[in-house]
């Protein structure tokens, strides 16, 4: 191969690298926008006068969307496996920008009544779709576009984006708060939020359309193997199951620091939701520039010390960190803790894809990864939200923080139970489930 076509074949799969990821940001850029404007939507359709029952109708929908990702992860990891990874991709994203057109423009129950929120619940069963299928593909993409030596590097820009996607959703809350008041917000000002996510998704399919595929799919496709749900269940049963334990503690301490902890910061510690939207977004920009550095640590000690170090510090501290974000008192402080929480958080998410993806062969990859996956985020991370603010609700706020670290300590033990598959990894041929 000479210098220019090596030049050519390099950028066409760094190309391919940021169109996956690009992808993966608009598609939780969508499914964040949800939680970080529910707090002015809430009213318009769950219409109470009592601020934490709107808020926990609108965390009802937002935990019954997750219970499609199992559903999504099932009909996108096949599809994925059977017909391709940028397939996949590209139809994932479209159903995500489809559910978030629809969000922007369902008139609220106001105007047509409990029709409102059941077109809320509509749009977000269609994001979970999409979102459960998204997951399994981009892992598997990211994944088998890397080089091994890089594999945990190049994987940790999943979250890279997903991380990223939320910011943005912030940084336009952040934008149309300094622009419109708290009733403009809350009377229209959330819905422009939805419509950018709708735009940009259907910008973002038309460019999948056009990434490679990879290498391990048109070796896979070639063995004529199938990928199924029965063929999952009975072919590779403790991988699936390590999966749902790997992902249980993980999930459920990130949606805690993320998605609830900007309704936290604002319904339980006592700051403004202009303040809680700064500290979340100071904190979640590091939180996301630290995923690389996590990612490359992992090529070199590998995957398992990492998701140890996460399962540990869950544990031991995230107790003591809820507490002390209650009490803080300055917005400063506030920021440090959260931001120590995410840190703890990262030994689990910026490695959490690639490790799934070492776990499967190349025919059933796509679906070994996100239907596990789909169906632990579902049960603990798609309902920390809602169970958090029920706790508060019946007056045992704290019980939440018992219950994040109670799970921590039960991925921890699969953690350490689990041989290392940076190394040892099916991609690399070799069984990782001891």
């Amino acid at each position: 191969m000479t210098s220019a076509s090596a030049a050519s074949a390099q950028q066409g799969h760094l190309r391919s690298i940021i169109g996956g990821s690009l992808g993966n940001f608009i598609e939780w850029y969508d499914w964040y926008a949800y939680s970080a404007f529910s707090v002015y939507f809430a009213s318009r359709f769950f219409p109470s006068g009592d601020r934490t029952a709107e808020l926990l109708g609108a965390a009802a929908i937002f935990a019954v969307g997750f219970f499609m990702r199992p559903i999504g992860a099932w009909l996108m990891g096949v599809y994925a496996d059977r017909h391709g990874r940028k397939a996949g991709l590209a139809l994932s994203v479209a159903m995500m920008g489809g559910g978030s057109l629809m969000i922007a423009c369902i008139p609220t129950a106001a105007t047509i009544g409990v029709a409102a929120p059941i077109l809320l619940l509509v749009a977000r069963l269609l994001q979970g779709l999409s979102v459960g299928g998204e997951y399994g593909a981009s892992a598997t993409y990211l994944a088998e576009m890397a080089t091994e030596s890089r594999r945990g590097h190049i994987s940790s820009y999943q979250y890279v984006t997903l991380i990223g996607g939320q910011l943005a959703a912030l940084a336009v809350q952040m934008i149309l708060q300094t622009m419109l008041d708290e009733a403009q917000m809350e009377a229209w000002g959330w819905r422009i939020a939805f419509l950018i996510g709708a735009i940009l998704a259907f910008g973002v399919y038309f460019l999948r359309r056009k990434i490679a595929e990879t290498a391990d799919y048109q070796t896979a496709r070639a063995t004529g193997r199938k990928s199924g749900g029965l063929e999952l269940i009975r072919e590779h049963p403790g991988a699936a199951l390590l999966v749902l334990a790997l992902t249980a503690g993980g999930t459920l301490a990130f949606y805690a620091y993320t998605t609830y902890m900007q309704k936290y910061l604002a319904n339980s510690a006592g700051f403004t939701r202009p303040q809680a939207t700064t500290i979340m977004t100071g904190a979640l920009f590091l939180f996301m520039c630290a995923q690389p550095m996590f990612g490359s640590l992992s090529d070199r000690i590998g995957r398992r010390p990492l998701l140890i170090g996460f399962g540990l510090a869950g544990t031991l501290f995230t107790v003591p960190l809820f507490h002390g974000i209650a009490h803080a008192g300055s917005p400063f402080v506030a920021f440090l803790l959260v931001l120590a929480g995410l840190i703890c958080v990262s030994g689990y998410t910026s490695i959490n894809a690639v490790v799934k993806a070492e776990l499967f062969p190349a025919h059933i990859r796509a679906l070994g990864v996100a239907l596990p996956y789909a169906v632990a985020n579902s049960l603990f991370g798609g309902t920390a939200e809602y169970v958090a603010l029920k706790l508060k609700d019946i007056g045992h706020e704290s019980l939440f923080y018992w219950y994040v670290s109670g799970m921590c300590a039960l991925s921890l033990i699969a953690y350490w139970r689990m041989r290392e598959t940076a190394r040892f990894g099916t991609m690399s041929g070799a069984e990782t489930v001891s």
